[in-house]
């Protein structure tokens, strides 16, 4: 298992080299399976992913949990987005070590096109790797100015043997991140947490559809989910569809919540609690 950071300005090229990448890892290797992950993968335009911070903000949240949700999967994954900034760079340098695997990033050179003041802001807020950085090392450079971008590109080869060499206790030239102690109780707190929340919002979910469906409660738009838990007050008819979008979104926004402050919780009523109290705001009466 690796992650791969692509790094570089705005459309300097990283898309067509992650693409490339990707391809010749493929090739190499039969039965490696590869995952870019990027804006486009998520369903996300670009300059909507950029156009102030709150919606980066975000974007960020989404792109962790989507390579923390990868990382426990056997190949190879190319991160192609928001990599710019140091900060995001460190973070997943520290999901690599809490997964005990390989981490290395790419850097490219390039020019524009994206809205010009978001592609402007990109561009300044750029942060070139130093190697000199654990959460920057291995750190392999490719300047499409100055040569072609395909998979026999030189850096490309190098990339792919670093990525496919096998290891054991003499190797000394490929680096694979050791987990700590203090990562591996964070990762697994943190799955038994979006365990139990995911499976907490379901419940309430099919709690709601179920006392839709009988006409139970909804004479006062009042739906209970037990005697410890907090009423549902609904003020219409809510479809499943829409739950469900009101249930990613919470889900999504505890997420990102975590990243700066407490994890979510990890016992079902906590989270039943949270997810009542967020309904209530967004459709309550």
């Amino acid at each position: 298992m690796a992650l791969v950071v692509m790094c570089g300005q705005p459309c300097s090229g990283k898309s067509e080299a992650a693409a490339c990448l990707a391809a010749a890892l493929r090739s190499s290797v039969l039965d490696v399976t590869v995952r870019v992950i990027d804006e486009s993968s998520l369903h996300l335009g670009r300059d909507e992913s950029y156009k102030d911070m709150v919606v980066e903000k975000n974007l960020r949240g989404v792109l962790r949990s989507e390579v923390d949700r990868s990382v426990s999967r056997d190949g190879i994954i190319i991160v192609d987005s928001l990599n710019n900034i140091k900060g995001y760079r460190y973070e997943l340098w520290c999901l690599a070590r809490a997964s005990g695997i390989r981490y290395r990033v790419r850097q490219e050179k390039g020019e524009p096109s994206y809205d010009s003041n978001i592609f402007e802001d990109l561009a300044r807020r750029f942060e070139r790797p130093d190697s000199r950085s654990r959460w920057d090392s291995p750190l392999f450079e490719l300047f499409p100015s100055r040569e072609e971008i395909v998979e026999s590109s030189p850096v490309i080869a190098e990339a792919v043997s670093y990525l496919t060499k096998k290891v054991d206790s003499k190797t000394r030239d490929v680096k694979v991140l050791q987990p700590t102690i203090a990562t591996q109780s964070v990762r697994t707190t943190e799955g038994n947490s979006l365990y139990e929340m995911d499976k907490a919002t379901q419940e309430v979910v099919s709690a709601i559809v179920e006392a839709q469906s009988g006409g139970l409660g909804l004479a006062m738009n009042k739906i209970s989910l037990g005697p410890d838990l907090p009423t549902i007050n609904l003020r219409r008819p809510v479809g499943l569809p829409e739950l469900r979008s009101l249930r990613r979104t919470f889900i999504k926004l505890a997420g990102q919540y975590s990243l700066s402050g407490r994890p979510p919780p990890t016992d079902a009523d906590s989270a039943k609690r949270m997810f009542v109290d967020y309904l209530n705001r967004e459709i309550g009466g």
